[in-house]
């Protein structure tokens, strides 16, 4: 559709912290730095690992716990080197078909729960059944880029 993609993504490995109580944007400060740390060796094997996009928040209904999560890098997958900080883990999302709307510029978590109401809108109007009661936030840009940035806002088939 033009307004939304649907996407399959296989099982994959990702490394995920939960921050509670703060606001979204303090968790995704928080947690992104914490699962920084990892990437640059907070980890069994104090191994860097390189950076990888989307880095992503996982926005649950009434909820002020937020998990923000990086996508393991391929050669990882098979094991991943284990986190030091207690509050980092390493999870497996199983392959899941994902409704993804896209969208530019810095996303505010105003502007997030904006693209994902819309979102929302246009898959209750077509039809297409979803887990309503959570989204993601996907951002693949690095604060410093100010032009042509490129975030997303996932919903699970159901």
């Amino acid at each position: 559709a033009k307004d939304y993609e649907l996407r399959q993504y296989e099982t994959a490995k990702w490394v995920s912290t939960v921050i509670r109580g703060e606001t979204q944007k303090e968790a995704m400060r928080q947690g992104f730095w914490k699962l920084f740390h990892y990437v640059q060796g907070k980890n069994e094997k104090e191994m860097k690992i390189n950076m990888t996009v989307p880095v992503t928040c996982l926005i649950k209904s009434g909820c002020t716990d937020f998990k923000i999560s990086f996508f393991v890098p391929f050669e990882h997958q098979d094991s991943p080197p284990q986190p030091t900080d207690l509050d980092v883990f390493i999870e497996e999302w199983k392959a899941a078909a994902i409704f993804v709307r896209s969208f530019g510029g810095f996303a505010s978590p105003e502007k997030y729960a904006e693209e994902a109401e819309v979102l929302a809108r246009t898959l209750r109007n077509r039809g297409q059944p979803f887990h309503e009661d959570f989204f993601y936030t996907a951002g693949y840009d690095s604060p410093f880029k100010l032009f042509n940035r490129h975030n997303e806002v996932w919903y699970f088939k159901k």
